[in-house]
């Protein structure tokens, strides 16, 4: 028998999430799956339950996936360096089929596996699927050494961004019992595949699809001030006036960038988690606190 000072506590739990069950019935969430959230064995089990339980309450989930890690070991075991330009890996084509390897297939169906042991139904996609993602390669200039210097062009080889989405394959999954798992290769108009930074994809994904909110899992509390402390309830001005005084710097400003993006491209709000935190995912959308940086579109 459930002792009553802990039957109040699940009762309140219950009834916190409630209007938010309500509130999200019938939405499109986006959610950019990363950072320590996929390596721990038991964070992996607990983000794979909250995306059951979200499709279960009537929400619309979709997953998009990184996998740098994963994909900088299998090239360590080939005996391939990984070069790296401004955080961008410079991607040849071996290196090209060794991505698509571990993002469309050994990292995918992992995250696939997980979310249908939990009783999920879950679909694995790149953007080859339905042609889904168009890419456009990424060529990146160095200024010169000196003024007189022409600019260098960097060849990154199969990096690209999203230069359009056709949502059809995504939606006629998510408007059904499937829930959608997407790993980030685009295809060129040469017909070659692209390697595109995650977050770029959720953000895009959720632009399209004029999704609800935009979920990106990180491995920090979210953003913080300069005295270490969360900051939440942020909007557009906010987010120009925090990198323009240094207090959003380096990695996180792409982040923050997707998200500002992804706000403007029409989605109500944009989520920075904490993926650390066991059931991260439920506890940003069902409870009052959250445990991240929200940033809201107005």
């Amino acid at each position: 028998m459930i002792k009553e000072k802990t039957a109040h506590q699940i009762a309140h739990v219950l009834i916190e999430a409630l209007p938010y069950i309500q509130k999200f019935k019938g939405k499109t969430v986006v959610i950019k799956f990363g950072g320590n959230a996929m390596v721990d064995e038991a964070l992996k089990q607990s983000f794979a339950r909250d995306i059951v339980l979200m499709k279960l309450v009537g929400i619309n989930p979709i997953v998009v996936h990184g996998g740098g890690p994963q994909i900088g070991n299998l090239l360590t075991k080939l005996g391939k360096t990984s070069e790296f330009v401004d955080g961008m890996r410079v991607t040849d084509s071996e290196t090209m089929d060794v991505v698509e390897m571990v993002l469309g297939g050994l990292v995918n169906k992992e995250i696939v596996n997980m979310i249908n042991q939990q009783g999920g139904k879950a679909v694995g996609l790149t953007g080859k699927d339905g042609n889904f993602i168009h890419a456009r390669k990424i060529n990146m200039t160095k200024a010169g050494a000196t003024m007189d210097d022409a600019p260098e062009i960097i060849d990154l080889g199969h990096v690209g961004e999203v230069s359009s989405i056709d949502p059809a394959v995504v939606e006629m999954l998510g408007n059904s019992d499937f829930i959608p798992v997407i790993a980030p290769i685009g295809v060129g108009e040469d017909g070659h595949s692209y390697n595109i930074n995650a977050d770029l994809v959720a953000g895009k994904v959720a632009e399209v699809l004029k999704a609800e909110k935009l979920m990106l899992l990180t491995n920090i509390p979210g953003i913080l001030d300069k005295q270490g402390n969360l900051l939440t309830g942020l909007r557009l001005t906010d987010i120009d006036n925090l990198i323009a005084d240094g207090t959003i710097y380096g990695g996180m400003i792409p982040k923050t960038r997707c998200a500002t993006d992804a706000l403007k491209g029409g989605v109500n709000s944009v989520h920075i988690i904490d993926g650390r935190v066991d059931h991260a995912v439920l506890l940003e959308l069902f409870t009052d606190q959250g445990v991240g940086t929200l940033l809201l579109r107005r």
